[in-house]
């Protein structure tokens, strides 16, 4: 089963701990700082679509890709209640392609860590980099390596009124991934419990390997941080965040392959 093709109807109440408020008000900090003015925003695996939804409400024109269509489902949905709802599109991240530049693109959330390749999470970035205004800003976050070899061989819950999960992980130090297999149990309308499974697989992108990738695409001003902070990150952060952007004059796009 892919990833999400279950756990989508469960994510936002599973989830209910991840700050959106918080994070969405650090990303428009960050967007009052621009070098350009931000408009138009890009949200790179939008999931449920919690943070497109609060930028839309903040007056952002906002394009959502995900790869999941359970997930878009779900973020859709949410949008009905947003006057001007964000643009939802099924895309993975390597094949991005948008009718039009934007000011400004962000992914939150550890998608980004959901590209296990480096030739994927390379195609990404010159992706952003082709589909970004001259000046515009790419915002990221990312689990760390710290984090997810902490992860190596254990056990996590979550659970809801109607929904109960097990989450176990494991580390491969080999293959710089994590893997959480999933077991979500939900609570039907005849009160039995139904069972899925799933299988999700991170990979650990060292703060080198991310500044490389992205210097590769074009970006300048690359500055890594702690979570929602402007701090050099400690030894034991669990997440980073990752700030560059588009040169405003004088180099050219790498320009993605195939596109």
């Amino acid at each position: 089963m892919s990833s999400y093709a279950a756990l989508a109807a469960s994510y936002d109440g599973l989830m209910a701990d991840g700050v959106y408020l918080r994070r969405a008000a650090y990303l428009e900090r960050l967007f009052r700082r621009s070098a350009i003015p931000v408009r138009t925003v890009l949200d790179l695996g939008c999931g449920t679509g919690t943070i497109a939804c609060l930028l839309s409400q903040r007056g952002y024109r906002v394009t959502a890709t995900d790869l999941s269509e359970e997930m878009l489902t779900q973020a859709a949905e949410k949008a009905m209640a947003c006057k001007e709802p964000p643009l939802f599109v099924l895309q993975s991240m390597p094949r991005l392609h948008l009718p039009e530049p934007v000011d400004a693109a962000i992914s939150t959330l550890d998608s980004l860590n959901y590209l296990t390749r480096e030739r994927d999470i390379r195609e990404t970035f010159r992706r952003v980099f082709r589909f970004l205004k001259p000046g515009g800003s790419f915002i990221f976050d990312v689990n760390t390596p710290y984090k997810l070899r902490r992860m190596d061989c254990q056990l996590y819950t979550d659970e809801t009124e109607e929904s109960y999960c097990v989450w176990r992980t494991f580390f491969s130090e080999k293959q710089k991934i994590c893997t959480y297999q999933v077991d979500l149990f939900r609570l039907r309308p005849d009160g039995a419990w139904e069972r899925d499974y799933e299988e999700h697989r991170e990979r650990a992108w060292s703060a080198a390997e991310l500044t490389e990738l992205l210097s590769a695409a074009g970006f300048e001003r690359i500055r890594i941080t702690g979570d929602l902070s402007e701090r050099a990150p400690k030894d034991t952060e669990d997440r980073w965040i990752v700030r560059c952007r588009r040169p405003k004059e004088g180099k050219n796009s790498p320009g993605p392959a195939g596109a």
